[in-house]
């Protein structure tokens, strides 16, 4: 650490005269959590040191509990770390304290556990050191040892060692297998740690892996596959400020993923980012608002925690039968979800509206208010008044997906019995007035044949709102490469649908590291222009690293990774769709 001579004048003409860089290329800030002692919120300085070699701008963050202050320094933060201290009170676990427990500080693990969520919910990076890879464990569902020595089977090492902390006292083995950790040491098998613990990691959190034991059996370090979190038992940032270069590579890792945290935001603050398809009206049963976290995977919360600008949520009407008044009841259900979602506006008028066209979503970006569009999913719904296709546009409908898991009258499903061999006569008139009343035509649930029929009725580009590659999933709601050509040829887009059984044939395993390669590969069959991404959240789209709009934001981390630039992802995260949707609505017959 180096200390300037103590010169006033010498040190105001350094600050006065210091221009800072651009915001987006400053050092990306790095909370650290503080330890709680004698009244004081304080931490060791290697934490600090540690931080600052790594490249990072080390913020420490005071023990208190108050979410509302909390919330504001997380926002201004683009990392976390979780530092060491005493033990956690094992009544958050469900458990009561065994005689061997040391000092607990209920207050300390309130601060941890609020910083953690608030952290979480807003996908920041997070390294966990000693008791904050303990928390992090806790904090996801995991649980710990309350005290190794009396609760573990084997024949323990010695896990509280009396060198100082800068010095190794036992190995550690890295576990076979792919992990953050093996890159961050260059595939390094065995490492020299320190140790100053009692209480360790019984069961990893789910979805958690292990990535490091020590001799003993205890685990060392763990992370998640799929999310920028990591942590490690020992007490890196000790020997990484006595310049141990491989406890500082975890550091600059860290600060690294955080910098990428940092210009995932920033190129969301400066484009739409817009979700082709939700679900969120069907989940619930009568009213609900939006301006909640109740319980789906959508909503204004989450929206803004993941910095998600825009949704298109979907009337959704499953196939019925198609006599007259089971079709009149079809429309009518649609017209409540449509009229439900209208009411989110006089529930949240500061927060959202209700945006027709590509333009109102920019305005309302612009206002700090999220866009809410409307679709309606199975052209069901019509009935077999075609005028329907005009009243729900007036509702603002930007698209209506033709069919849903079976035929009806306008064409055929990819799931189920072929009835028309593509586009109904009927069907042919549906996507005519589509066109002529500025609705995009979409083809998500379509037969190919209804797909192939689609695009050459159709005068404007059509839309796939939520589907995947069938060469990467061979899944008949999927595309093949053959219609994704097709559809680029025209100048429409596919939606990426993160549903796991679209993404992955083994659906348990689905992850966003697949959705990325379904990106990649339609990018490289067809071009930039021709992709997005259509959640199909609270339709069951979820995806091991991206359950919610709050987690969409992790899809452009792993994007910035690839190599994709700001304009790339600008394309996929809504200028794509919005481009298709313009041209559909630049119909001269369009009437709003």
């Amino acid at each position: 650490m180096k200390l300037r001579r103590p010169n006033l004048e010498a040190i105001y003409r350094e600050v006065d005269h210091y221009i800072p860089k651009k915001e987006n290329l400053q050092p990306p800030r790095i909370g650290i959590s503080a330890n709680r002692k004698d009244g004081l919120s304080c931490i060791a300085e290697t934490y600090v040191q540690a931080v600052l070699k790594a490249g990072g701008a080390p913020v420490l963050i005071p023990v208190i509990t108050d979410i509302e202050a909390l919330t504001a320094i997380v926002n201004g933060l683009d990392g976390l770390v979780m530092s060491g201290g005493g033990d956690i009170n094992p009544l958050y676990m469900q458990e009561e304290p065994i005689p061997a427990l040391q000092d607990v500080d209920t207050y300390r693990d309130e601060y941890d556990l609020i910083l953690l969520r608030l952290a979480t919910n807003r996908q920041l990076p997070v390294m966990g050191i000693c008791r904050g890879h303990q928390i992090l464990n806790v904090a996801f569902g995991g649980n710990v040892y309350q005290d190794i020595h009396t609760q573990h089977n084997q024949k323990l090492l010695k896990h509280s060692q009396t060198l100082s902390r800068e010095q190794v006292s036992h190995s550690v083995t890295l576990n076979e297998g792919p992990s953050k950790l093996r890159t961050m040491l260059d595939s390094e098998k065995e490492l020299l740690v320190n140790s100053f613990h009692h209480q360790a990691i019984k069961e990893p959190a789910p979805e958690f892996i292990t990535t490091a034991t020590a001799p003993d059996g205890i685990n060392e370090a763990m992370e998640h596959p799929e999310k920028e979190i990591f942590s490690v038992q020992w007490h890196p940032e000790a020997m990484a400020a006595n310049d141990d270069e491989q406890m500082l590579k975890l550091f600059k890792h860290h600060v690294e993923s955080s910098r990428l945290f940092k210009k995932a935001k920033y190129i969301h603050h400066r484009n739409v980012t817009l979700d082709s398809h939700t679900d969120t009206p069907m989940i619930f049963p009568g009213e609900f608002n939006i301006g909640l976290k109740e319980g789906g995977k959508v909503n204004l919360p989450f929206m803004e925690e993941g910095l998600i600008d825009a949704t298109i949520m979907v009337a959704y009407i499953p196939q019925g039968p198609r006599d007259d008044a089971s079709l009149l009841k079809a429309t009518d259900f649609a017209m409540n979800r449509l009229q439900e979602i209208h009411r989110q506006m006089e529930l949240n008028r500061t927060r959202m509206c209700i945006a027709y066209t590509p333009q109102e979503v920019h305005v309302l970006k612009a206002a700090g208010k999220k866009a809410i569009m409307l679709g309606v999913e199975n052209g069901y719904a019509i009935g077999k008044d075609i005028e329907n296709i005009t009243r729900f546009r007036k509702m603002g409908v930007s698209y209506i997906t033709l069919c849903h898991n079976g035929s009806n009258d306008i064409c055929d499903s990819a799931r189920g019995d072929a009835e028309w061999n593509g586009l109904s006569p009927f069907g042919k008139e549906v996507v005519r007035k589509m066109n002529e009343t500025g609705v995009l035509v979409d083809i998500s649930h379509a037969a190919e044949s209804t797909f192939y029929d689609a695009l050459e009725t159709s005068t404007y580009p059509i839309i796939a709102s939520h589907s995947s590659a069938r060469a990467l999933c061979n899944h008949p709601r999927n595309l093949t490469d053959e219609q994704l050509k097709a559809l680029a040829e025209q100048g429409g887009v596919a939606q990426i649908c993160l549903y796991k059984g679209f993404i992955n044939e083994d659906a348990e395993k689905a992850s966003l590291s697949d959705a990325i390669r379904h990106i990649d590969h339609i990018v490289d069959l067809i071009g930039i222009d021709h992709v997005g991404i259509g959640s199909d959240f609270d339709g069951d789209g979820e995806l091991i690293g991206c359950r919610a709009s709050n987690e969409l934001i992790n899809i452009t981390m792993r994007l910035l990774k690839e190599g994709y630039t700001e304009n790339d992802i600008a394309k996929i995260w809504g200028g794509n769709l919005l481009r298709v949707m313009n041209k559909a609505q630049s119909a001269p017959d369009n009437s709003l």
